[in-house]
């Protein structure tokens, strides 16, 4: 006779031993989030398994190598695997069977039918762990996914799980930055366990004791609030951007400067000079897909008066990449076809190779359409960029994008871009002519050197 299946509420029976051995780790998906987070693990002292389906990225995590740029993660990976505590398979029953921690890191992106989360590979993940249970696990969900996801997938771990074993799902929510993933894996400015009993958060206290004895503050609650978290901060951030975008036409129209503005603002400790930037907007692989999703789900339960907002927090940064594209066009004489134009960045942000939702390359690609010959010229994002807009025009230098332009558009802030030599990038360009999409160009340097600046939020002014 087979034992009934334990149900998944804490007080059944105690699963986890919080004073036993270190917990060993499973992380499931081995993308941005995983990989950064399997390495971070095994820097904290675990023994880690990266567990993925797909054959090349897995391998290359075992030879050392990361499949994006991330800064610090190459080093960090290949000091972990030296160590002998990190390893990477395809393999998600032996993972699973080893495990005692299994971490949820699979990508959920938009659907393709609508705004909502696309929940398959998370679904596909937790299932996975259940069926391979072979004892007592924690599953702690780290993916970004709409409230209300955490109850269902309990109940589909109570119903794939093996009779008599126990297993528990948690969510812990990932606040990473891109191209700060790792300072942020492993010195969190804050850390949410959501839905634990106090087995399963002493658990993850212990998974977590070096970033705590650190100082890291730990958010417990319950699983709904744990949800909401990491989009309602993307969220946050998304109105803060597109509200200072939306004062920045305000500026334009009024004669006045946006970027004096945001700093007098910035020192409101209750407002905060951090994603006041006027600009291009936000894009990637996260704010875009989270406002749209989190904007849905709100519709769902009804909360109308956070999707309208959402909604204009959206089409405000759509705008953001129209109005770039029509100052390209005034600055081409009112049509940019046959040309060129140079374009600074294809990432939607430094220090990252991402190009998810990339406002840079969104805008090349547009003025492509409208018969420009547009040259891309990234540090980092060429090759991504190139895969995905294979039509555009690719330079492997500053000066390789800029030479005989028509008009010049720094649409990412690189370091790199910031620094470069205006003097010397106007011997090089047909027109001297400069959009800064990202206001952090200095203004007075550029025109100075005999070019004709625009940035948003400030009024263009022609070259002395």
């Amino acid at each position: 006779m087979k034992t009934p299946r334990v149900a998944l509420d804490a007080d059944v029976r105690r699963p986890f031993d919080p004073d036993g051995p270190p917990p060993r780790i499973a992380v499931l998906g081995t993308g941005y989030l995983g990989a950064t987070h399997a390495v971070a693990m095994a820097q904290l002292g675990m023994e880690v398994v990266g567990v993925d389906t797909d054959p090349h990225k897995v391998d290359m995590l075992a030879a050392g190598k990361v499949p994006f740029y991330e800064p610090g993660l190459p080093e960090l990976l290949a000091e972990q695997m030296a160590t002998g505590r990190l390893r990477f398979t395809t393999d998600v029953a032996e993972a699973v069977a080893w495990a005692d921690v299994h971490f949820v890191c699979v990508g959920t992106p938009q659907s393709k039918t609508s705004h909502a989360a696309d929940l398959r590979y998370v679904e596909a993940a937790t299932t996975a762990i259940a069926r391979h249970l072979t004892h007592d696990g924690l599953i702690a969900g780290k993916s970004t996914v709409p409230v209300g996801t955490g109850a269902r997938l309990r109940s589909l771990v109570a119903r794939e799980a093996p009779s008599g074993v126990r297993a528990e799902l948690v969510w812990n929510p990932e606040f990473l930055r891109e191209g700060k993933a790792v300072a942020d894996t492993l010195h969190p400015d804050r850390i949410v366990l959501g839905g634990t009993s106090p087995e399963a958060e002493a658990l993850l206290r212990r998974v977590y004791a070096g970033p705590i004895a650190e100082g890291s503050p730990v958010v417990v609650c319950d699983l709904p609030t744990a949800e909401l978290v990491k989009v309602s901060a993307n969220a946050f951030l998304a109105t803060k951007i597109s509200f200072i975008n939306a004062i920045s036409g305000v500026c334009e129209a009024a004669g006045a400067d946006v970027t004096v503005l945001a700093d007098a603002l910035g020192h409101d400790v209750r407002i905060g000079r951090q994603f006041l930037d006027a600009g291009l907007g936000f894009g990637g692989g996260c704010l875009p897909k989270d406002i749209r999703a989190l904007m849905y789900r709100a519709n769902e339960l009804g909360a109308g008066r956070a999707a309208a907002l959402l909604q204009q927090v959206d089409e405000i940064n759509m705008g953001q990449r129209e109005r770039v594209i029509d100052l390209a066009v005034q600055a081409c004489g009112g049509s940019v076809l046959n040309r060129r134009i140079g374009v600074l960045g294809a990432a939607f942000k430094p220090h990252t190779d991402d190009v998810r939702d990339s406002p840079a390359l969104n805008v090349a690609a547009a003025l492509h359409l409208r018969g420009a010959q547009v040259t891309v010229y990234d540090p980092q994002a060429g090759d991504t960029a190139r895969s995905m807009f294979p039509t555009l025009g690719y330079a492997t230098s500053v000066e390789e994008a800029v030479e005989g332009t028509d008009v010049i558009l720094v649409l990412t802030e690189w370091d790199e871009f910031l620094r470069a030599d205006p003097a010397h990038l106007a011997t090089l360009a047909h027109q001297a002519a400069v959009i800064d999409a990202r206001g952090k160009l200095d203004a007075a340097r550029w025109r100075a050197a005999g070019w004709a600046f625009t940035g948003l939020g400030r009024a263009a002014v022609a070259a002395a």
